[in-house]
């Protein structure tokens, strides 16, 4: 299970949907370090779990692209995954 980052903040869900298959994707955004201490953004699998980070510190426009690119990982992990 993923354990939250006390520094993160819950911003909401994206729904994916891969064939028939719907799947909500918690988007959190914490204070990325760029020095390797945080999970680097975009989408992430523990376990079972599956999740998106993001920047807190980075504007509207580079936040919204960065959830679409982890959107698109999601979806292909998903697909591998449930294809069979």
């Amino acid at each position: 299970m993923h354990e939250p980052n006390p520094s993160s903040r819950l911003l909401g869900f994206v729904q994916l949907r891969v064939g028939d298959l719907v799947v909500a994707v918690p988007v959190e955004s914490m204070k990325l370090a760029r020095d390797g201490g945080n999970r680097p953004g975009g989408f992430y699998v523990e376990g079972t779990d599956l999740g998106i980070t993001v920047d807190a510190e980075a504007n509207p426009q580079d936040i919204a692209e960065q959830i679409r690119l982890a959107s698109q990982d999601a979806m292909k992990h998903i697909a591998r995954k449930y294809s069979n």
